[in-house]
């Protein structure tokens, strides 16, 4: 007797799962948020962009500078899709849970090709091993990200492609030219293999040619033209993380690749959610763009797999898994699914994913209540400078500031410092709170609480 049976509709076992997921997710997001583990870098920093979107201003983020434009840090104009929500629904939750069911949607179309190419059980897997991927579990659980957007539209044009759907595919990846600047050559990749799909029929490969050249051509103008524009030292702020601060040589570049090992980790990783298999999928080269800035940079965040930078990678490496599934013999099909779903269950316990059946992580301690009554006493309106995890439970109600920014005219009405929070190298090391604590005392702040390392000052 069986004590599970996939549902035969595979449109109800793909909206069910999205749907379970997205439940997880949201669980997650959010009891993180409550928890006070959310920060301004960067859910304070999208909620203030949208906040402005949604009162229909431009997207300036204290937290990033005086008057900083964010569209001068990253191209993401498709954010502003989601004003309206946030009008009807101000506050950081609604940036949480709309993340969280954007994330699950990419279960749908992997879901549903899987269940074509192998029925109800290859499906189930499929779909759960989406759902648990550890890039999508990392992303979701770590603030809010415009590739919150990018992992559906992936999910969706990568199933359109191995399905031979050329235009669905090219119309799916398209809006990626609205998520981030370097997603424009992840859409010039698709034109590519819709090309190379496309060398022998009707059309040719022209379609798929054109495509390419518009993702190039528009991450090369947001690149060099519309960031520097509204940017205010008036250039793209992330070459500085390509050249390392000097001028590369080729050589050195190459080296880069494969150097430190962590780099290995990344890649294994990725090739086994692929089940190995799935390397074998022209798919699979989709990946390349987003690698290699990732393993040519020398910021040591995106060499890794944690953070949310591997999030827009799962449906391009589970697609290709799906792809080769198509052309595989049976034996070897479920040895590769075997090991994809081994990879996502030895990875839940070390992502927070876990976290719902953790009663400790449900829990709210009396440092926890204090803080919220600290924040509580800081009227709405106010301008305040905020250590970083504290700056994020501020955004939707206050104007706010690092408390490592020198502060502008009179300075902020009030300052709330966490002394334990663990963000001391970026955006704020513990040497530069410090100083702007005592800088902020030398100009008569008053101290109107100071307990459990927690700080409240107010401006006279």
């Amino acid at each position: 007797m069986r004590l599970f049976r996939p549902p035969r509709r595979p449109a109800v076992l793909a909206w069910g799962l999205a749907a379970g997921f997205a439940a997880l997710y949201t669980c997650v997001a959010v009891n993180r948020y409550r928890r006070g583990l959310s920060k301004a870098y960067d859910l304070g920093i999208f909620e203030q962009a949208i906040r402005a979107y949604a009162h229909g201003q431009a997207p300036i983020v204290p937290l990033k500078g005086p008057g900083y434009h964010l569209l001068g840090d990253h191209f993401h104009p498709l954010i502003a899709v989601l004003a309206p929500v946030y009008r009807l629904f101000p506050g950081a939750v609604t940036l949480l849970v709309a993340q969280a069911l954007l994330m699950a949607l990419a279960v749908v179309p992997l879901t549903r090709w899987a269940y074509e190419a192998g029925g109800p059980r290859v499906a189930l897997v499929i779909g759960c091993v989406t759902g648990a991927s550890w890039g999508i579990v990392r992303a979701v659980s770590d603030d809010f990200h415009e590739i919150a957007f990018a992992v559906p539209l992936l999910a969706f044009a990568a199933t359109a492609l191995g399905r031979r759907r050329h235009l669905a595919a090219a119309l799916w990846s398209l809006p990626l030219l609205l998520v981030k600047e370097d997603l424009g050559l992840t859409v010039a990749a698709f034109g590519l293999l819709i090309a190379w799909q496309a060398r022998r029929g009707r059309r040719g490969p022209l379609p798929g040619l054109v495509l390419a050249g518009v993702g190039i051509a528009a991450t090369v103008l947001t690149v060099t033209v519309v960031l520097p524009s509204f940017n205010p030292h008036g250039g793209f702020d992330y070459w500085q993380q390509l050249d390392g601060g000097g001028q590369p040589s080729p050589w050195s570049l190459a080296a880069r690749i494969g150097w430190p090992p962590i780099k290995w980790l990344l890649l294994f990783l990725l090739a086994a959610t692929a089940g190995f298999l799935g390397l074998r999928s022209p798919l699979v080269l989709l990946c390349v763009p987003t690698l290699g800035w990732r393993l040519l940079s020398a910021n040591p965040h995106y060499w890794g797999v944690s953070y949310h930078y591997s999030a827009v990678l799962m449906p391009l490496v589970l697609a290709a898994l799906v792809d080769a599934l198509t052309r595989t013999d049976p034996r070897r099909a479920r040895r590769a699914l075997a090991v994809s779903a081994l990879v996502a269950a030895v990875t839940v316990p070390v992502y927070p994913l876990h976290e719902v059946v953790m009663p400790e992580a449900w829990r709210t301690s009396p440092r926890l209540v204090y803080t919220r009554a600290l924040l509580g006493s800081i009227p709405d309106g106010a301008t305040v400078a905020a250590s970083n995890r504290l700056a994020a439970q501020l955004t939707g109600r206050a104007a706010v500031t690092l408390v490592c920014q020198a502060p502008a005219g009179p300075g902020p009405e009030w300052v709330v410092v966490d002394r334990t929070d663990p963000s001391v190298q970026a955006p704020c090391a513990t040497a530069d709170t410090a100083r702007m604590l005592v800088e902020y005392e030398r100009r008569g702040y008053r101290r109107v609480a100071d307990q459990d390392s927690l700080l409240l000052l107010q401006r006279p």
